[in-house]
């Protein structure tokens, strides 16, 4: 004699199930070799910005001053050499921007954000150290007063250089990251769909309120399936 095992009917007033899990919504973690990727890209553009500020040394136009003996003056009061200046420093970090991006989509196409975050973070060392290192060369006659003494009356002398708009710093960090982004979106390989889950349709639907759930009948007895069989 087998008796079958009674199935219990789902109370109305039990929670709502909860909503069935999207296939494919769980994030990808972050591996230690994405980690490592980031960093080896922070070091090898940050050193870059050495370059930079050998560019902007050799390329930008020099401001000029001259002394008459007793106070030192723009030998071109119209000279636009400092705006040039600056506008040598911008250019050079945008195109240095553009290469670290296509470099490092090149080198890692399937993007992540250890990379994107060594990216931003190495771009925006290698403009400050482009900067002070352009500074830096460019410092020799620092001290106007003393560079005059050293030239001589009515002589000119390059005055040392500079950078006015500050803003500029932001190019290579800027450009770098989106240009990096844009790669990733419209080059990297899609990984495949996976099968959509029996049932899944998209959307979960809660369950309707306790008043409008249809409450089973008080005197309904034991169905066929959960009568004891002798």
């Amino acid at each position: 004699m087998g008796v079958t095992e009674a199935v219990t009917p789902q109370s109305p007033f039990d929670p709502p199930p909860s909503p069935p899990e999207k296939p494919g919504g769980t994030a990808a973690a972050v591996r230690p070799e994405d980690i490592r990727d980031g960093a080896v890209v922070a070091l090898v553009v940050g050193v870059t910005g050495l370059l930079l500020g050998l560019l902007w040394w050799w390329l930008a136009p020099r401001v000029q001053f001259v002394s008459n003996g007793e106070a030192v003056f723009l030998r071109n009061s119209e000279s636009e050499a400092r705006i040039a200046a600056d506008g040598t420093f911008f250019l050079l970090a945008l195109g240095l921007g553009v290469l670290s991006a296509v470099g490092t989509f090149l080198w890692r196409r399937a993007g992540g954000v250890p990379l994107v975050i060594g990216l931003a973070v190495g771009s925006c060392f290698a403009a400050l150290a482009g900067w002070r290192f352009g500074l830096w060369l460019g410092s020799s006659s620092r001290d106007l007063a003393a560079a005059a003494a050293a030239a001589g009356k009515g002589v000119p002398f390059d005055a040392p250089l500079e950078l006015l708009a500050y803003g500029a710093l932001l190019a290579w960090p800027m450009t770098a990251v989106l240009l990096h982004l844009g790669f990733t979106v419209l080059w990297t390989p899609r990984d495949p769909e996976p099968d959509p889950l029996y049932g899944w349709s998209g959307s979960y639907q809660p369950a309707p309120p306790l008043a409008e759930r249809a409450l089973p009948p008080a005197d309904t007895g034991p169905t066929a399936s959960e009568a004891p069989r002798a």
